[in-house]
């Protein structure tokens, strides 16, 4: 029987290792997010607090560094869904496989679709093209704050985004989420686009600068995840950054939509140590009656955290320096996450997809293996989990380390790790 009854589970959102085998049909063969960055970086440059944890088993060191000693179990993990977006990526964490992707539009949305749209929202719209979401409000921000009508456009990725100035006085943030809303509903069937994403911005210095104010609306997972199967036993969810966004909020027990790494690392601490979500969870009769001879340390909880900025500042718009200092800075809190997990606490640090920010074919995700490392005070140190077959194997070690109803998919690795 297991001790651990607490998950901390990190998404460094887009941290990629390497590309898959079946990266050709994805165009992004020689893609590798974290080794073509350690290859820009001076040789000084070392994250040593995850290359403890395994880091430079996964990839190596292009100057040879290695730790003195390993304290995690590491590996890396495949997608096995055939998509490379945010939202297939945390659902196969979660332990949803996808059969097929979500529906791309590389040409825009169909006529008929907008047309609808429009109608709903009452107005016309601007852009309907793939388009860098920097650039497009470059190029149509001054018509829209003109017009009044909001931006769409879409990426290689299944999204509808809209953007639009959020200064009430030209269109303002209330209304583009009510846009967005209507925009989820509509996106239905074969239009089951994989996220609906609010792009705010506004003129700062003369230039049309997005704000941190981004909503995503997804549709709800086809199925039960590790998150509805922990909320079943009456077990606490937390979801930090834009987890709930990414699962329709289903599952999720408290939600802290954070604005930015910083932020989001902070807020895991701080749940971690947070006495108040375990004392309403005790609080809670039905919890009560179900553990009747437990303290709230003793029941199953999941801490579930993205970290977008990795993504969303730093891969897509090619900024090796940025996504690099980001990285340094994460390796430089990662302590103070382990100083305060308790012994029946496990830390699983692990990515979505990838999206090398060196790659030159485009300016999208890349289809890669993800990192895996874990780490716990009770669980074994230095033990290589291999090439996992799918990100699922998340979800089916945290389901067998709390003994609850094995996911679907995924193989566990918990007889590995303790």
């Amino acid at each position: 029987m297991s001790n651990i009854n607490r998950v901390i589970l990190i998404v460094l959102d887009s941290v990629g290792v390497g590309e898959l085998p079946d990266a050709a049909k994805y165009n992004d063969v020689g893609a590798n997010t974290l080794k073509h960055i350690f290859e820009q970086m001076e040789e000084d440059f070392v994250l040593e607090n995850m290359g403890k944890l395994g880091l430079y088993n996964i990839i190596p060191h292009p100057y040879g560094y290695k730790p003195e000693k390993v304290i995690g179990c590491y590996g890396k993990m495949a997608t096995l869904s055939p998509a490379k977006d945010t939202t297939a990526g945390h659902w196969e964490l979660a332990g949803i496989v996808l059969d097929k992707p979500f529906p791309t539009y590389p040409n825009g949305f169909p006529k008929e679709l907008i047309e609808e749209f429009e109608k709903q929202i009452g107005t016309k719209v601007l852009g309907n093209c793939v388009a860098s979401g920097t650039e497009i409000i470059q190029k149509l921000g001054q018509e829209h704050d003109k017009t009044g009508y909001p931006i769409v456009y879409t990426s290689a990725d299944s999204v509808f985004q809209i953007a639009a100035n959020e200064t009430t006085e030209i269109f303002g943030i209330k209304k583009l989420y009510k846009c967005c809303e209507i925009a989820r509903k509509l996106l239905v069937g074969e239009h089951s686009v994989g996220r609906v994403i609010a792009r705010p911005f506004k003129i700062i210095d003369g230039i049309y600068t997005r704000t941190p104010n981004r909503k995503d609306y997804s549709i709800k997972p086809p199925g039960q995840t590790i998150l509805d199967k922990i909320r079943n036993i009456k077990g606490s969810v937390v979801g930090i950054g834009k987890i709930s966004d990414i699962f329709a909020n289903k599952g999720i027990y408290i939600s802290y939509h954070t604005k930015g790494n910083s932020v989001g690392i902070q807020k895991t601490i701080d749940s971690i140590v947070e006495p108040q979500i375990y004392q309403n969870y005790y609080n809670n009769t039905e919890t009560k009656d179900l553990y009747p001879d437990t303290t709230p340390n003793e029941r199953h909880h999941l801490i579930f955290t993205n970290l977008v900025d990795f993504d969303m500042l730093w891969g897509h718009r090619r900024n090796v320096d940025a996504y690099a200092q980001g990285l340094k800075f994460f390796d430089r809190m990662l302590p103070k996450i382990m100083d305060v997990m308790c012994d029946n606490d496990l830390l699983i640090i692990t990515a979505d997809h990838g999206c090398d920010p060196t790659y030159t074919k485009h300016t999208d995700h890349t289809r890669e293996y993800v990192p895996l490392l874990v780490y716990g005070p009770s669980i074994k140190q230095d033990v290589n989990l291999g090439i996992r077959k799918t990100l699922s194997d998340v979800a089916q070690t945290i389901a067998d380390i709390f003994e609850i109803e094995q996911m679907k998919n995924g193989t566990s690795f918990k007889d590995e790790i303790l």
